[in-house]
This record gives structure tokens, sequence and C-alpha cells, in this order.
């Protein structure tokens, strides 16, 4: 490690703390987190190159905001959003509430391994398009290369094993299917007290916490290429977005 370097501090793997929950929920931190959404929604719809229908998958989905964002725009799209966090799940079938349809329940009697079952393949109403779950990311129940999208936004710095999840990314994704991993990015030792003034600005009390914790607990450029270059992600590369995130990206690819 250089002398300028910031170690790395994990976070715990499961955000379900009450106050953690309602701290991403508040109205001050979702102005700012609708934003960077945003910007992670875009790069969503240049890798899939325009597919007018699929299923997709949000690893750690939190209170699936991105999921009804993009489901919002990709409609003949079908979506799952998986997370560890029972408050968050809770959050998320919320918020697909509060969107105007209620959470979509699995129907009894049919099998867990494949998303069709619970994804109908037909055009449908929003509850029918989306799904809230509650699963470890680390050990999803979907056949291989069920997916023809998997994204994870803002979930590696958890993770004790960071290289499950790349393996499971790769496992769920068809082989022609798109991918979208996106987290922070930890600066320098000099750098880590003006990066977090500056970029948590907007957030107070827990929030700002949160966030100062997440940073230090985020990978720096050199590290997510040694986990890449460990992975079997076939077609990725790691890319940099402004000063702040960072991540792993593999677009869709047309059928010969």
């Amino acid at each position: 490690m250089e002398i300028f370097d910031l170690p790395r501090v994990p976070e715990p793997e499961v955000m379900d703390d009450a106050e953690e929950v309602q701290a991403y929920s508040s109205a001050a931190a979702q102005r700012h987190l609708d934003e960077i959404d945003g910007t992670f929604v875009k790069h969503a719809l240049r890798l899939l190159k325009s597919r007018e229908r699929g299923c997709a998958i949000d690893i750690g989905t939190g209170p699936g905001q991105i999921v009804l964002k993009l489901a919002s725009r990709l409609k003949s799209w079908k979506f799952i959003g998986v997370d560890r966090s029972i408050g968050m799940i809770a959050q998320a079938r919320a918020n697909l509430a509060a969107a105007g349809a209620p959470a979509a329940e699995r129907k009894p009697g049919r099998s867990n391994r494949s998303h069709e079952p619970l994804l109908p393949t037909v055009d449908c109403r929003l509850e029918d398009s989306i799904l809230f779950q509650l699963a470890d990311g680390n050990r999803l129940e979907f056949a291989d290369h069920s997916f023809d999208f998997v994204m994870c936004n803002s979930v590696l710095h958890h993770l004790a094993q960071p290289k499950n999840l790349l393996a499971e990314m790769q496992r769920l994704a068809k082989p022609d299917g798109a991918i979208l991993l996106r987290d922070l990015r930890r600066p320098s030792r000099l750098a880590y007290p003006i990066h977090v003034r500056w970029h948590g600005r907007r957030y107070q009390g827990v929030m700002y916490k949160l966030f100062c914790d997440s940073v230090r607990s985020a990978y720096t450029e050199p590290e997510l290429q040694s986990l890449l270059a460990a992975s079997a992600l076939a077609g990725a590369r790691v890319f940099l977005h402004r000063s702040t995130h960072l991540g792993i990206e593999r677009p869709a690819r047309t059928p010969p």
C-alpha cells in the first residue's frame, strides 16, 4: 500500500437497521439519490442497445427505485429486484404500490428455479412486470443464463466475498446479455475529507455517516481491475463515472 492510499474498511453486508432504511428513504436523500439513479438508468439503456423486451434482475435492489425507473422506460421488460434486507424489500414494495400497483406475489405450486413462472412473458400491468423478493444475491435460485440484463448498484462494497457476486452475475446473464455493476469509488487518503464533504453535502445525520462509511469501504480502480481479472466475466470491462463511481459493464450483443 502506498503512503497516500486510503485503507479499505468493509461495511456490514446487510443494511436492515430501521434507521438506515429510513435514512435512505428520507426526502432530502431521495432527491439526490434520484439524480444518481438517473445516471445508472441512462447507462443501462445504452448497454441494452434498444432491446424491446427481456428479463432483468437487480441484485441488492434496496428500495427498488432503479427497477421502477427502468420499468417505466422499458414497458415490455420484466424485472426482479432482490435484496437480503427485509426492511429494504418492504420499502421497495411500498414504493411499487405508491407507483400505482401492489407488489406482485409468487403463484403457489410453481418452481423457484426459473424466472419464467414469476415473470409472465406477455405484456401486462406494472404489478405483473415487477417482483421484489427477499433473497441472497450470492446464491440466487434461478437457472443459469436466465436473464437478458443483470445489474447491481452500490452493493459490492458491502460484500465480504465480492468474487461470489461477480460469479453469480456471470452465471445468471445470458451469453448475449448485458451486465452493469456500479459502486462508489474510494479516493486517496488526502482527498477523502474533501471528497465526502463535497459529495455528501446533501446528506445529514445517519445518511451522511452511511455515505462516509460507504466511501471508505469502496474499491479503487486497480482493485476492481484485479477482481475482474480473477473472475469469469467474459467481455466485461471496468469503467469510471466522474470522480465518484466506478464499475463493470458489458453491453448486450446482437445475436448472429
